[in-house]
Order: C-alpha cells, then structure tokens, then sequence
C-alpha cells in the first residue's frame, strides 16, 4: 500500500503541469485519473467504470486456472500448479480504482451529486469482495485516508460487513429523486446513466454476498430471494463493459497466441464437461466458446502438465476464441449477468426446500446464456429437453446447478468463490499435474511490495490452502 501512496503523491505533483483533454485522453493516463487535477465527475465516471470491468478480468485472468477454465501451455506454470506467486500488478490496479472511486464519492457527496455517489459505493463493495475474495484480509477503512501511509489490514469478515452495508448505502443513494447531477450516459460505461439498471446490479451483488455464507449458519437463502427479486429480469440488464482502447483484453490474450506469447489455453475440466464427457451430454455452447484444433476436435490442456505438442500454436488444442461473443476483439466484459443471477436464485431456492422455484430458475438460466451466446434453437431445445439436463423437479441438486453455473460464469471471477462453496466437487475435477498443495487452492499470497513496505501490518503468510472465512 505504501508504494501505491508513493505513486499517488508523485502523480499529484505531475498534475501542475497536465491538463484534462476529454475522455479519451484520461484513459491514455496509464489508466490512472489522480494524473489530472481535479478531474469532473463525468472523468471520473468513465475512468471508474472501466476500470471495474477491466479489473474483473484481471482477477478473472488468475481465478481462471484455480477453476480450471484455463490451463497453461507451459509445464509447471505457478498460477497454474498453486506456487505462490507475486500478484502485485493486480493488487495495485484494484487499489487505484479503488482510490479514485473514494474521490468520486467525496466530490459527488460535496456536490450533492447523490446518483454518482450511488455508483461509487457500488463499485466500492465490488472491488473490495475481488479483494478480500482473492488475498483475505486488506486494507480499507484507513487506506484512503492518506495518514498512515502504511494502513492497517481490515479482517475478511469486516470487508465483508463493509461491501454489504455499502450496497444497501448504494441503492439507497441511486433511489433518490433529488441528486444535483444526473449520471452521465455517454460517461458511464456499465449502465449508460441508467439508475434502475444500476439497483439492479446492485441486488445482483446483494445476492452474491448473502449466498456466499452458504457454509455460514447464519446463511439465509430468503435473504438471497428477496435481494434476486429485485435484480435483473432479462438478458437486457447484464452489468458489461465494452469500451476499449483498442480491444477486450480477452481477445488481446487470444491475439497474442499467434505472437507466441502462449495463454489462454482452455482446461481439460472445461472441454470434458462441455464434451458431456464427465458423465453429462454434449453441449452446444462449446461452439461459442471455443474453435476445433486442427484434428477437427474439441481438446483441452491439462492443468499442470502444458501441451503435450510443446510450446506452439499449431492449434492442437483448444484456446480462447476470436470468434466467440465473449471474447472478440469488440465483445464486452461482463462483470454479472441474467444467467448468473438465476443460478443464484435456483440454488436459494433448492437450499430453501423450494425445488419447483429452484429447477423453474435452473432452466431459465441455462436458456438466458445459451441466448445470450446465440446457440441456435434447435440445439439449445435439444440440450434443454435431454433428460440429464431436463431432470423435473424431483431430480434438480446442488450438483446440477453448481455444474451448470460453471458454464454461465465462464472467466468470471465469481466462479472461483463457487468452487470454494462447493469444495471443487465438479464431475471429473482433479488437482493440476505436480501441485505445490496437496489439496485445492483457496487464497493467494500478498504481494512482494505490500509484504516489503507494510510488513507490520501484513497478516502472517497463510498456506495458499487455508481457507477464507465464508469458505470454512
């Protein structure tokens, strides 16, 4: 935390001497808007918007090899095989939007701007759940302060508490009718200004964050329902972000494939289940999601052990797809969707003895994703009247609905708490080819510049295996 500080002071002085030169310019700042003096609202919701969506992804980009949706092609790999390994960029990035959302909240509270203000708390309790979902303890309440310049480390539990009692402060702001400034449009990249859109998302969070105490016994599945009420009705109010300066960074890591620069490779687990190969059926979402390898086949790597072909690209395996609309060079980041949402319903519901509402939100989930991709009707009625997908009330489970889950959150960051919950227990799951843990990961390690520069506060190094406190 202390060189993020550092930065910042240097950056305060630099901003004597730059102006502000619209949106586009602000972005072009190395991201970071504390390069412009006293930057408008409108500046800082841009930037702000961005920056949520392009730092889901980068937590997405590491989440994504400890659930198995992507694999290294290198042998070994440490995020791959659960080395602990340095984070620092991520770390940092989440710490700087988290820094300018802080001052887009004091502005719009001084300038009785109550909607962006809405937003900030929002996307304040994001950014703290990817942190405290990712790392453990952290720094908030004293981080932005700017004394001490080494803050204290708040517990999970309390960020917990904190992202919760922000989003009730969030709907709470984005619901009243007298805000000063309304939402810039053109400016916010997520919901366009659209306050009804942004409670929405908001619920969708609340849910998240009530169902994550699923091994909690304070869990409450009603909690869960009431808070999915009031979230999304369609695939129309999925929370995505598609403004790029030049492309998704999904599409950036697909691109890079052909510049040798290897990543991006899809995990054996992946490829099987949508196979229908761990005792499921075939499903047709693998073809918007991935392209055939050379042989004409759908073919995974396996974690830990690297293609098998060796370093290359000759597209003997399979990879993240250009062509699919998750990640195409124009397709959006999406940080939580319709999909999701009734997969969160329909486990509430089974948890809460509600198995007509769990299997009805089931169902409803897999046919928003399958649309959402564009997989064509006939296969996508094919797939949802196969009887081990169209099992009926009586035979909807956990099991069903956390395997169909994995599907719809797709590079989410999201997914890794989901299999936390549910202790990695996917059909035909294993742990990658010479782990460093003798079991699956469930934390990372701080990184090297906070445990060097904060090392008072830093909280000991846990093994990478210790589970979280909503995870226990």
């Amino acid at each position: 935390m202390k060189n993020i500080t550092r930065r910042l002071h240097w950056y305060f002085t630099l901003v004597l001497i730059v102006g502000l030169s619209g949106c586009e310019g602000y972005f072009d700042l190395n991201e970071n808007p504390n390069l412009v003096s006293n930057p408008p609202l409108k500046s800082l919701l841009s930037t702000t918007t961005q920056k949520t969506a392009l730092n889901m992804q980068r937590v997405g980009g590491i989440t994504s090899y400890f659930v198995q949706y992507l694999a290294s092609p290198s042998a070994g790999s440490s995020t791959d095989t659960y080395q602990e390994t340095d984070y620092t960029s991520t770390w940092d990035a989440l710490y700087y939007a988290m820094a300018d959302l802080t001052d887009m909240k004091n502005l719009a509270s001084t300038e009785g701007a109550s909607e962006y203000v809405g937003v900030a708390n929002v996307l304040l309790s994001y950014h703290i759940s990817l942190v405290a979902d990712t790392f453990g303890d952290a720094p908030f309440s004293g981080a932005f302060t700017g004394d001490p310049l080494v803050p204290a480390y708040d517990s999970e539990n309390s960020l917990y508490q904190t992202s919760l009692t922000l989003i009730d402060e969030g709907i709470a702001e984005l619901s009243k009718t007298d805000s000063k400034i309304a939402l810039s449009g053109s400016d916010d990249l997520i919901h366009q200004g659209d306050t009804e859109a942004w409670i929405k998302t908001a619920y969708l969070l609340k849910a998240r964050l009530h169902n994550k105490l699923s091994k909690q016994g304070t869990y409450a599945p009603t909690a869960v329902l009431s808070a999915v009420d009031k979230s999304y009705t369609s695939n129309d109010d999925d929370a995505r972000m598609g403004t790029f300066l030049l492309r998704s960074p999904w599409a950036q890591v697909a691109r890079d494939n052909a510049a040798l620069v290897l990543n991006g490779w899809l995990s054996t687990q992946l490829i099987d289940q949508l196979l229908g190969k761990n005792g499921g059926v075939y499903d047709p979402r693998i073809e918007k999601i991935t392209d055939k390898t050379v042989n004409g086949e759908y073919k995974g790597t396996v974690n830990g052990q690297g293609n098998v072909g060796g370093n290359n690209t000759v597209k003997d395996e399979s990879y993240i797809s250009l062509n699919s609309p998750l990640t195409g060079d124009d397709s959006p980041l999406i940080l939580a969707s319709f999909a999701e949402l009734k997969m969160i319903e329909a486990e509430a519901a089974f948890r809460n003895n509600n198995k007509t509402r769990a299997y009805a939100a089931y169902i409803q989930g897999i046919r928003a994703n399958m649309e959402k991709l564009g997989v064509p009707n006939e296969q996508m009625e094919k797939y949802l009247t196969d009887p081990k997908v169209a099992v009926g009330e009586a035979g909807i489970s956990l099991a069903l609905i956390f395997k169909e889950k994995y599907v719809v959150t797709y590079l989410n960051p999201e997914a890794w708490n989901d299999a936390r919950r549910y202790n990695y227990q996917y059909a035909g799951f294993k742990l990658p080819l010479n782990a460093a843990l003798s079991t699956f990961i469930r934390r990372v390690g701080y990184p090297s510049s906070e445990r060097a520069e904060n090392s008072n506060n830093v909280p000991n190094i846990i093994t990478l295996d210790s589970p979280l406190w909503w995870d226990q």
